[in-house]
């Protein structure tokens, strides 16, 4: 049996990785947004809250994860965190698995991953396509962002992989520091390749 090209699209925080995934699905290629799966599996009833909340006391309510109660649990401690990651990513794994089943006939589709060298889900994708903008681009984009500070934007920077070094492990590289019509036009590009 013949499976979809998987492609790996990733990025840091505030490059345009959102606006490019929606732009592969708009093209027709299905989209497996890893965050949003883990936001749904955290949220009101979602399968993985009691889990979460029996690892972490106090960390969930009626809206399922409080994402600010768990991270004051989890964030300054390497041993939480990865507790944590050992009940999320398990079941992040076989929600892809899911969806690359229900997509097998498709000619390609995309992982939507943000940490995916971070966390090594480069080794399990056929291409990877980083998005990526200028330093000063993606600062307004994160600042501009609700509740975003300075702080809060440096944390989240220094956890993931610099720019320059998720360009130099790149397969292809979709540049948004340009209008939306030509990063459009990038996508079309890169998937008329495939």
């Amino acid at each position: 049996m013949t499976r979809p090209k998987i492609i790996g699209l990733t990025g840091s925080i505030g490059m345009g990785k959102s606006t490019v995934a929606a732009m592969f699905a708009d093209a027709g290629i299905p989209v497996f947004d890893a965050d949003a799966e883990v936001r749904a599996m955290q949220g009101a009833g979602g399968e993985l809250v009691p889990a979460i909340e029996a690892a972490f006391p106090g960390s969930t309510g009626e809206a399922g994860v409080d994402r600010d109660r768990l991270g004051h649990q989890v964030f300054a401690d390497k041993a939480a965190l990865a507790r944590l990651e050992a009940i999320v990513h398990p079941a992040v794994a076989a929600k892809r698995a899911e969806f690359l089943a229900q997509h097998h006939d498709k000619r390609a589709v995309v992982f939507d991953i943000p940490l995916l060298f971070e966390r090594g889900g480069h080794e399990s994708v056929d291409t990877i396509v980083v998005v990526s903008a200028p330093e000063a681009v993606q600062r307004a984009r994160v600042l501009a962002r609700p509740g975003m500070t300075p702080q809060k934007f440096e944390h989240i920077y220094g956890l993931q992989l610099h720019d320059a070094e998720k360009r130099a492990r790149a397969d292809h590289i979709i540049d948004t520091g340009t209008s939306l019509d030509e990063t459009r036009a990038q996508v079309a590009a890169l998937i008329a390749s495939f």
